[in-house]
């Protein structure tokens, strides 16, 4: 079966999610296939983390419905790996590399357990795919700011996941971490996953992305990389600002 007669890996269908009692996302949809990287844009508070967290069945919805290989997110996390933007892991638990990476696979492992042959080869590969193999015995704290972002992606990896979900990798990284973040996003679309990831950077975007969606609460439209040169529809999404500086 060709990638056109797929059914979508992800769909998202009329999602609403509000927080606080406040619309967050409103009738959003997108569908992601196995090979595609889709990118997800908008402004600051526009509801691109909590679409994320909706696909993961972290926050509830109001409305609408999410499915991953026809599953809910409740029966399809193991189809999933998430990398959260860097804060919202603790750096400076005393573990290393390995330890960090390993801990993605606490759902198949389960709680206490000593890790088995198929989960230290599962470590073994991510942190080959992100460059770390020879850290692997690095504290985490000790890490700089890219190379955490790396340990996050090796993290996510290492539970095998069809699914990929990036929330702002490239925040805050260096040059050569966001060309090795391109390339790795870039083979593993090409390999058949299907990767779905949220940034502000619209050149990386641009270059790295089989597809864009704009969300600004709603998906106000979809397409193709050229999409971000389209005045008219980086206005609808991001502002005056924006719209002149894609256009230029």
């Amino acid at each position: 079966m060709n990638r056109a007669e797929q059914s979508p890996l992800l769909q998202v269908q009329e999602v609403d999610v509000a927080l606080g009692g406040r619309p967050a996302v409103e009738r959003a949809q997108l569908s992601l296939n196995c090979g595609e990287l889709l990118g997800l844009l908008g402004p600051n508070g526009a509801g691109k983390t909590t679409l994320l967290r909706a696909v993961l069945g972290l926050v509830p919805l109001a409305g609408g419905d999410v499915l991953i290989d026809g599953l809910p997110p409740a029966r399809a996390r193991h189809l999933i790996g998430y990398v959260p933007q860097r804060h919202e892991f603790a750096w400076d638990f005393p573990i290393d590399i390995t330890g960090a990476v390993l801990s993605g696979r606490t759902r198949s492992m389960g709680w206490l357990r000593r890790p088995r042959p198929t989960d230290r080869a599962a470590v073994d590969e991510a942190l080959e795919l992100v460059g770390l193999a020879e850290l692997r015995r690095r504290p985490i704290g000790e890490l700089s700011g890219g190379q955490r972002q790396r340990v996050l992606v090796a993290r996510a990896l290492a539970t095998e996941p069809r699914l990929l979900l990036l929330d702002e990798p490239f925040t805050g990284v260096d040059v050569p971490t966001q060309e090795l973040l391109n390339d790795l996003f870039g083979r593993l679309a090409a390999d058949g996953r299907a990767l779905l990831m949220t940034t502000h950077d619209l050149a990386a975007a641009a270059r790295t992305c089989t597809r864009v969606a704009l969300l600004n609460r709603t998906v106000v439209a979809e397409g193709g990389p050229e999409l971000l040169a389209d005045p008219e529809q980086m206005l609808r999404a991001f502002g005056l600002d924006t719209a002149i500086g894609a256009a230029a």
